[in-house]
């Protein structure tokens, strides 16, 4: 089967970007931000970005590109003979279909609020009624998992990389306009001030490994997710400044999320604090006490649903790339049963709050998408990461630094230097080992 390509590297850019961006931007970045003390947390998440996410990113980039191959493939190819590391590459194509089993009903949930705006009838919707009402859920992940399938049955270039790119151009526009327009509210100044001014007293061990296990999530490592663009670009540009040029917009867009948030929160005196439902009770709230909140309202979730369907569109790619090396598959067919597949494992998550509310699978409240999302943002997505970052610095067992490099290094751009090694080799897997396990002691399971 000929490997597809991306037609440009804006293209390349931006959809590994979209992938990146969305509900872990502006949907858990800003009520992640708010639970853990604000500025600090802010802090502590862009150092993340800048230690671990931007090497991983260069990591999984290359494994990609060398490979041609998506995930389940990747592995396999590059590793030394009676080795086992491509059990990794089933592990990443299940961390994307957990992924997708509760992203693509978040991603419903979105949309239902962008209609309820945009109809003029947002007086009706409220968070805990909408994920209650069984009808709702499934028809809106329906919607997203037809629109998104149906996207990727044309080829990658005509599909994915076109709409992505005029998705995420709009969505920057309609994310600068909502900045501004917070930022002249009443409660600008103290809304901003608890955002972006850090109390250093409020770091502790829960903010560091929830500030790591954000900046993995956000950014899709750990499951193959940016390895696969990867493999569909060519060597003209090196890796390194590819991945600082992903981050810097997928952090772009978490950072303006929360100067849209915030100020709203404090001019209208909303809980920063509210957990999953600040985007939704919380932020609809304040549209409909606002002067044309209708509108600002049709337009806040329209940028949302944009944001969350990039990574639906990138991710559900990942999978139909899994799918289709291991069964030759021709797109139309692996997108109508992947398709399927995907809608009726998310059904766990649409229906977690009505006819599967008896699952409790932690503490008390907890539902079906806490599972799915414990399973891939506390689990795969760190040990995914460490796994990448071991496999390209071991040289006696995984592909080695060397090789690791001169991939990286091919083409223009910003180099991975010698210097570096130590990082990537032995500081980024102790400091994932060291939080994952920290994360797991301080769950709260019960």
């Amino acid at each position: 089967m000929e490997r597809e390509k991306l037609g440009s590297r804006l293209g390349f850019i931006l959809l590994s970007a979209g992938c990146a961006i969305g509900c872990g931007n502006v949907w858990k970045f800003p009520w992640m931000c708010g639970q853990y003390g604000g500025g600090a947390f802010v802090l502590i998440y862009l150092l993340c970005l800048i230690v671990l996410g931007i090497p991983v990113m260069t990591m999984e980039f290359s494994l990609g590109r060398a490979s041609q191959a998506s995930p389940v493939g990747m592995y396999r190819k590059l590793e030394r003979p009676g080795t086992k590391w491509h059990i990794q590459g089933y592990l990443s194509l299940i961390g994307n279909i957990s992924l997708m089993a509760f992203y693509t009903v978040v991603c419903g949930w979105l949309v239902y609020y962008f209609v309820k705006f945009l109809g003029g009838t947002n007086s009706e919707i409220g968070f805990v009624k909408m994920i209650t009402d069984p009808v709702i859920n499934v028809k809106y992940l329906a919607v997203v998992v037809v629109v998104g399938f149906g996207i990727l049955c044309f080829n990658l270039q005509g599909g994915l990389e076109r709409v992505t790119k005029y998705m995420m151009i709009v969505l920057f526009v309609l994310m600068i306009v909502l900045a501004v327009h917070s930022g002249t509210l009443s409660g600008a100044k103290e809304g901003l001030k608890f955002y972006l001014v850090p109390n250093l007293s409020a770091i502790n061990g829960s903010v560091i490994v929830g500030a790591m296990n954000q900046a993995f999530f956000t950014l899709s490592l750990g499951i193959g997710s940016m390895a696969i663009f990867g493999s569909y670009i060519g060597k003209d540009r090196s890796l390194l400044g590819e991945s600082l040029n992903v981050v810097f917009l997928d952090t772009f867009v978490a950072v303006v999320s929360g100067l849209i948030i915030f100020p709203a929160c404090f001019t209208f005196n909303v809980e920063v604090n509210a957990g999953p439902s600040l985007l939704f009770d919380t932020m609809a709230s304040v549209f409909n006490n606002m002067s044309g909140g209708r509108w600002w309202g049709a337009l806040f979730f329209l940028f949302m649903v944009f944001a969350a369907l990039s990574t639906v569109l990138a991710v559900c790619e990942n999978i139909l790339a899994c799918v289709r090396e291991l069964t030759g598959w021709k797109r139309p067919k692996a997108c109508l049963i992947c398709g399927a597949g995907t809608f009726v494992l998310a059904l766990t998550t649409a229906l977690g709050y009505s006819a599967f509310s008896g699952f409790v699978p932690f503490a008390e409240g907890s539902a079906w998408l806490d599972l799915w999302d414990f399973i891939v943002s506390t689990n795969l997505l760190p040990l995914g990461s460490l796994v990448v970052a071991i496999f390209c610095c071991n040289r006696r067992y995984g592909w080695g630094w060397e090789k690791f490099k001169a991939e990286a290094n091919e083409g223009k751009g910003l180099k991975v230097k010698d210097w570096m090694r130590l990082w990537f080799t032995y500081v980024i897997p102790v400091v994932i080992i060291l939080l994952y396990i920290y994360g797991l002691a301080t769950f709260n399971w019960k």
